[in-house]
């Protein structure tokens, strides 16, 4: 992570061509290859450059894809107000959200999510609402009593997929590496590694599930394809926060990931998610990627010593009144975490 980052004009230039092109529709260009013959993606590619586009299309824009000429303005405007806070708590000496939020670009696109129509997750089925009711994470809650009380990225888990592969206000590095039958994908946050084979190999046993599921790749042309499933459906599809809903996901969460080159420095990202035990319906991600070699990924410590869950436990839990009274500051440092957004993810 670099705080303070801002992507380069001609950077950007490039960003809003890709991002006018309809969803799924790419510039024709031929990557260079490795030396094994497969299209070279090698490189990082932090998504901070998207980090001004809405996850879900706000409800002003019905159906409409992109931005007008004025609104795009506008958003550039707004983006590059936020990105004065850096400068400002330089020049006044105070550490706040200015040096810790990748503020990114604005695009053209009015959501990251292109299918359906609405820009907007489908309705969830009846067991998908029942499952979200019983969701938990520290934005929600206020009393905290068990380590249940907190979700996967809380736990410094994981964020999950397809939550992994979307901006994040911080910590947003994507670094490909490439090795004969192998794609891996090094995330910044949570520090974890995707590995995809593509010798062809058969999905995992069913009863065998991971936090990410298991992925499987092979090339289409220049296209990677990244096929994912087995999950254990214990990580949000999303994480929870001031705008996004709790949604869950299962056992049948599949993902079909596409990356295809655009350019020298970009390419375009699509994922098709479906889980039919939560939501009615599939939906579809696309966003162009921009590369960055000079974005340096960060450790990912999430909780310094590993005492943030333990704290918040002590100082809000019934269990833990007796404690409170007879440790002096433990019950004001919990009302200090619960009223901050300054969490530790």
């Amino acid at each position: 992570m670099i705080i303070g980052r801002t992507v380069l004009g001609a950077v950007v230039s490039v960003l809003m061509l890709t991002a006018l092109a309809p969803a799924g529709a790419a510039p024709a260009w031929t990557p260079p290859k490795t030396a094994w013959g497969d299209p070279d993606l090698r490189g990082t590619w932090p998504l901070d450059a998207v980090a001004r586009t809405p996850f879900q299309r706000p409800e002003k824009y019905a159906d409409r894809a992109f931005l007008t000429d004025a609104e795009y303005a506008e958003a550039l405007k707004t983006t590059a107000a936020l990105g004065k806070r850096y400068a400002d708590e330089e020049r006044v000496g105070k550490l706040s959200v200015g040096h810790w939020t990748e503020y990114g670009t604005p695009s053209r696109q009015t959501s990251l999510i292109v299918e359906p129509a609405n820009g907007r997750l489908p309705p969830m089925t009846p067991e998908g609402k029942r499952l979200a009711a019983g969701m938990k994470s520290s934005w929600s809650e206020k009393i905290f009593d068990s380590m249940a009380d907190f979700n996967s990225l809380d736990r410094c888990i994981t964020r999950g997929l397809p939550a992994s592969m979307l901006p994040f206000p911080y910590n947003n590095g994507v670094r490909i590496f490439q090795a004969p039958g192998y794609v891996v994908m090094q995330l910044e946050i949570v520090h974890e590694t995707r590995i995809i084979p593509l010798d062809g190999r058969g999905p995992l046993p069913a009863p065998m599930q991971t936090w990410l599921g298991a992925s499987r790749g092979h090339f289409e042309g220049n296209t990677l394809v990244i096929e994912t499933r087995n999950f254990n459906g214990q990580s949000p599809m999303v994480i929870v926060g001031p705008t996004n809903q709790p949604v869950p996901t299962s056992k049948s969460l599949h993902i079909i990931e596409r990356l295809t080159p655009t350019g020298p420095n970009t390419l375009q990202y699509e994922a098709t998610v479906e889980d039919p035990e939560v939501l009615t319906a599939p939906w579809k991600l696309s966003f162009p990627w921009t590369r960055n070699d000079k974005y340096k990924l960060y450790e990912y410590a999430c909780h310094e010593g590993n005492v943030q869950l333990a704290g918040y436990i002590r100082g809000t839990s019934p269990r833990f009144a007796e404690y409170r009274k007879t440790h002096q500051g433990v019950q004001a440092s919990a009302s200090v975490l619960a009223a901050t957004d300054a969490r530790s993810h």
